[in-house]
Order: structure tokens, then sequence, then C-alpha cells
């Protein structure tokens, strides 16, 4: 996975494939999440996830909060409550 900083995304390889993406910006100091996107051919491997979960650490190392506009992201925020402290508001 890499941090494509002025890009605001997050890519995510399989391999030397790139297979997702987390597009992101700054408001206010958070980090908001706006789109999540896996390559469909390969659903159902936790992708997304572990995708997620990455920014999620990334997050907390750098300590800001997020504001989460992705479904995916949200979805997986409510599966796992251990993040939930990062969320703003």
């Amino acid at each position: 996975m890499e941090n494509d900083e002025a890009g605001e995304i997050y890519r995510l390889f399989f391999g030397e494939q790139e297979v997702g993406t987390l597009r992101y910006g700054w408001e206010d100091g958070m980090l908001v999440l706006y789109h999540t996107q896996v390559d469909r051919t390969l659903g159902r491997r936790g992708l997304g996830s572990a995708l997620v979960e990455h920014v999620l650490d990334d997050a907390r190392r750098r300590g800001v909060k997020i504001e989460p506009f992705c479904l995916f992201v949200r979805s997986y925020l409510e599966r796992h409550p251990e993040y939930a402290d990062l969320v703003a508001g």
C-alpha cells in the first residue's frame, strides 16, 4: 500500500497491480475519507477492509481524526468499534 499525498489517495496493490484506492482530503486538520474502490474481480478477499484498516491505522499514527463520508468506511467502522475514537465529533 502507498499513500500518494499529492494526489490525496491511498493505493492498494496485489502484487504489482493496483487493485484498490481510497480517496481522501483534508478539512480543518481532519482526514476526510471520500470513496473506497476495489477491483470487483477480486471481491470477497478482504482487500477493501485491509485498505481501510491501513488508512485508519495511518490516521492513528498521525494523531488525526477522520470524517468518514465513504459508506464502505462507515460500514467498516460499525464492525470495528476499536476505531471509534478516530471519528470526529
